[in-house]
Order: structure tokens, then sequence, then C-alpha cells
């Protein structure tokens, strides 16, 4: 049997099928923390396509089972989404799942419920054809990656003891493969002043000032952060500025800025952290990596530090080499290799624990968080065939 070839019939035959269920998903709302409902529906789903096992972790991750195997392949697919943002700037509901025009329409078909609705049918094609590599595959609704990324996969590893020995992470990659994202981290530096009355600013020690020279001195050290020739250069912008005083009319005494900070390769929490301590070494001023931790929708609090290292794998690494011969043996071409501009739940599966991933993903990342978003269908087609293809040829 020519694997590659009954695969693209299956997946093409399951057109609707993969259509009907990701227009499904996108019925239900699913921010960070309220994923409860899309779980259930992603559930059924699976159930439904035959698979093995189906479970839900504390956390509320949904976790699927083809196979028995001793080695492990997990597919990932994150279902939370983020909100709509200004509902006039969408051209129809929201949360329609409309298909229309050879796509699926809303929010989170993109980012990425797409990539979970591609994973069922590429499910079901392996129950189909009769799966018995000595693989297990484990399909993976993850929860919370809007909020914290990797911590899903924290749980995973570290509480529900699943270490796959491949990932394949189903984030927008446009049917490219991807090998690779900078890291990020989320800091706060907080400037402590002395307030005075504002008829007087020279008796206090005004924190805004404080906050404000840190703040020109980083958008310098944005414009000299290193560069690596794959993952680009390392970032770092302010996000937010809080300030406080005793009254309006009273120098501030406090104030707080918020930096989102973009590792390229090299670059550490630990070096991120030491080019602000340096700016602000001078100032009665402090720099804190936060710390993100929240109930899920089970109830559980879990959580982690706001520190998302950088990952990047070799082209010449055998689970790319494996994504490339399933691609060309499927649609007789060959893939572009490239990488994610945004952070993915491969901060944690291989910055943290070393798996090896690969990215592969129906729809385009320039649609995710923004209006209209919306996914061909034959992408969805594409994307399931793949998975059903890359479970057979890993080695």
């Amino acid at each position: 049997m020519d694997i590659a070839k009954r695969i693209n019939e299956l997946s093409e035959k399951y057109r609707d099928f993969t259509a009907q269920n990701l227009s499904n998903l996108i019925r239900v709302k699913s921010l960070s923390c309220g994923e409860k409902e899309v779980i259930t529906e992603l559930k059924i789903q699976m159930e439904s396509a035959g698979f093995d096992e189906v479970k839900i972790d504390p956390l509320g991750n949904l976790i699927g089972r083809i196979g028995n195997g001793p080695k492990v392949l997990a597919i990932d697919a994150h279902m939370d989404t983020v909100d709509v943002g200004n509902p006039e700037n969408w051209n129809s509901d929201p949360f329609s799942g409309v298909i229309v025009d050879g796509y699926v329409h809303g929010r989170g078909t993109v980012d990425q419920e797409g990539g979970a609705a591609s994973f069922i049918t590429a499910g079901r094609i392996l129950k189909e054809l009769g799966f018995d590599r000595d693989w297990t595959v484990y399909f993976v609704g993850s929860v919370m990656e809007e909020d914290c990324d990797g911590l899903c996969w924290k749980y995973i590893v570290e509480e529900d003891k699943i270490k796959p020995d491949v990932v394949i992470c189903t984030e927008p990659t446009h049917l490219n493969i991807y090998r690779g994202h900078r890291g990020r981290m989320e800091m706060e530096v907080s400037f402590k002043g002395i307030s005075s009355h504002g008829s007087a600013p020279e008796r206090g020690k005004n924190a805004i000032y404080m906050a404000s020279r840190a703040a020109l001195e980083i958008e310098k050290l944005n414009e000299r952060l290193k560069t690596d020739d794959f993952l680009g250069k390392g970032s770092i912008t302010v996000t937010e500025f809080v300030s406080g005083s005793p009254s309006l009319c009273a120098v501030a005494d406090y104030a707080r800025i918020h930096l989102d900070r973009r590792l390229t390769w090299g670059e550490t929490k630990e070096s991120a952290v030491a080019e602000i301590e340096e700016i602000i070494k001078d100032m009665d001023a402090h720099v804190e990596v936060l710390h993100y931790k929240e109930k899920s929708y089970t109830g559980l609090a879990y959580g982690m530090e706001k520190y998302y290292p950088t990952w990047k794998i070799p082209e010449d690494h055998p689970i790319i080499k494996t994504g490339v011969k399933a691609f060309k043996d499927l649609f007789n071409e060959a893939p572009h290799i490239d990488k994610w501009t945004f952070s993915t739940n491969a901060v944690t599966i291989n910055g943290f624990y070393g798996i090896p991933v690969i990215g592969f993903g129906p729809g385009n990342e320039v649609l995710a968080h923004a209006p209209n978003e919306k996914i061909p269908v034959d992408d969805l087609v594409k994307a399931s065939a793949f998975y059903a293809l890359y479970a057979y040829y890993i080695q």
C-alpha cells in the first residue's frame, strides 16, 4: 500500500468532517481559564473518531491516545483563544464558525483550533488504517497557553508524567515546517520616589522622572540587542507605565513599567535582567521577573515564572528530515523551513525539557489575534494528512 497516497485520499474524503468539527469548536467561546465547553466538544470529537483512550487531566488538558508503543509522539493544539477586541472590526460573528468560499471563519480558526480539528481527522485516519507501529500517539488539547505559554506542558510533563520523544506543535505555519522561535519574558521595574507638594517639587523625588529616564534607556537598549542568523534580533519594549502619588497635587512617589522582552539565541533570563539592572543601578528601583499563577477551569491553581526560553532545532535533525519527507511524499514538493514570529508551547516542551519539536500547522499566523480570522479548508485537509503520515514515518 502506498501509505502517503492512501492518507491523502482519506484526508480529502474527510474534508467536510474536518471543517465541520472546526466550525463546532469555533462556536464555543474559549478564553484562557474558560475552556471547559470547548474541551468537552473536542472530547466528543475524539471519541467519535474512535480514539483508544480520551481523558482530561486535573489542569483541564484533554489527552487522546492512539496506539500503545514504548515511544511517544505528541501532537499539541492549545484550545484557548484571545478575545475578539472591537466587534465592529469583524465582518461577521466571530463565533459563527461559518464555512463559506472554502474557509472556516471565526476567532480561533488560525490560533489555533484549526490544528486540533486537523489532528482529530489524523487520528480517525490512523484508526481506519489500523495504525500498529511501536509508537503511542497522544493528541493534546491544551489549556491556558494564551495566558502563559507552555504552562500546560509543564503540568503534562511534571504532573501527568508524560514526556514524549517528539512533539508536533500545530500552531499556524502556513503549511511550512518551523523549527524554532525567539523566547520571551515579562519583567516589571518598580521605582520608589519621595512625595512632596506639587508647588515645591524640588523637595521630593519624582518616581515618574526616574521611570521615564529608564524607559528612554530601554528604548536605546533595544537597538543594540544581539541578532541570530535564523531567529533574528532580540527586542525589548515598555508595554505599560503606572504611577502613583498621594494626590494630583503631589510629586509621584511610585512608578512601575512593564517590559516585554523577546530573547534571541544566546540571550538568557539572567543576561536580560542584568541589562535592566545596569540601567537602573543609580536609581531607587528594582527589577523582577513576573510569576503566573491562576486557576484553570477545573479550579486547580498552577503557575510558573514568566520566562519562556528561546529554542531552535537544527535543520538536519531527524525530526525535521522526517517532516520534509512526509511533506514531499504527500504534496510532491519541498516544504519551506522557517520559524514563528510569536511564542508557542514549545518554549517549555523544548526550551525547558529538551524534547524535540517540529512546527506544522494550518493557517497563516498573520491572522492570529486579528479580526476576521479565517482558515482555508484546504490547509486543514493537508495538515490532517501530514500528521497521520508523520506518525507512520517517525523513527
